[in-house]
């Protein structure tokens, strides 16, 4: 194996663990962050300074504003023939306006979508690339040593931007898998006849075909709270879920279980659902059926 050296800008909680992957694979990284206490260097133009020619510089910073503050910084630093990756879940269509402000300056430009979470330092991260074949082989030792052991977990997915777009339609169905965990699970907590959920939710994780790395999360999350008492029915979502439906009205691609799972989330925000005002107060005028009055 090739051992090479790799600038990483973010060492939050994905970025620190992928530094550490990256090393034990017996490459160099010099990591830079904004919090002194995990960086290895004072900024980025020291960071630049560190890596040999040609610079490999992996950005791994939130979506939009900070994620282009740092491009722009680093097209003012680097030298045509070093490459940039963002590991971010940056937009697609960022993608393109980054890999052309770089490639006017001879930079490559490389888009990773990383899926891993908090486990990807153990048990390695998906990748989904996207750039020309020139720039992905640069990185390509990178991919390799932050990827799953064995055959999976690794693709270069098309042009700029596939990557990104790839991981994006990831979280959409990441949506609509966790929407249907959960509408399952109310389900069958509602009803009296079935007594242990949790242990109805256990014996997915064998033989079934809806078991899933979801699915085992989800029984560990009812291992640490069985009836989740302790959570508010509260969930944000990063940004993706919409994005993904922008893209399906925009290519005119039917996607009902991934906008209802995204429209779910919305309706988990509000305290009292304006909407189920509106059907409470119809079921009444139609029906004589029994309406609550707000709480004072």
């Amino acid at each position: 194996m090739t051992s090479m050296q790799l600038g990483l800008i973010g060492l939050g909680k994905m970025g620190g663990n992928m530094r550490e992957r990256i090393r034990r694979a017996g490459h160099t990284v010099i990591g830079y962050d904004r919090n002194p206490e995990v960086s290895d260097v004072s900024g980025l133009a020291e960071l630049v300074d560190k890596l040999e020619a040609p610079r490999t510089v992996w950005v791994m910073v939130p979506a939009g504003p900070a994620t282009q503050s740092v491009i722009d910084e680093l097209g003012g630093l680097l030298q045509p023939g070093d490459t940039v990756v963002d590991g971010g879940n940056s937009r697609w269509t960022d993608d393109e306006k980054h890999a052309a402000e770089l490639g006017a300056k001879g930079i490559g430009f490389v888009d990773a979508g990383v899926s891993g979470g908090v486990w990807g330092l153990q048990n390695g991260y998906a990748l989904m690339v996207g750039g020309e074949a020139e720039h992905v082989a640069k990185v390509q030792p990178i991919f390799d040593a932050l990827k799953p052991e064995g055959p999976y977990g690794y693709v270069h997915a098309g042009k700029v931007g596939a990557g990104h777009f790839s991981k994006m339609v990831h979280n959409g169905i990441e949506y609509a898998m966790m929407q249907a965990y959960a509408e399952g699970w109310e389900l069958l907590e509602k009803v009296d006849s079935v007594e242990n959920v949790r242990e109805v939710f256990r014996s997915w994780q064998e033989g079934t075909v809806i078991r899933s790395w979801l699915l085992d999360l989800a029984v560990n999350a009812l291992d640490e709270d069985v009836h989740l008492d302790k959570l508010r029915g509260y969930a944000e979502d990063s940004g993706e879920g919409r994005w993904t439906v922008e893209a399906a009205i925009d290519n005119a691609v039917p996607l009902p279980a991934i906008t209802a799972s995204l429209f779910a989330r919305f309706a988990s925000r509000q305290e009292d659902s304006p909407q189920m005002k509106m059907i409470a107060a119809l079921r009444n005028q139609f029906g004589g059926h029994a309406v609550e009055s707000a709480k004072k």
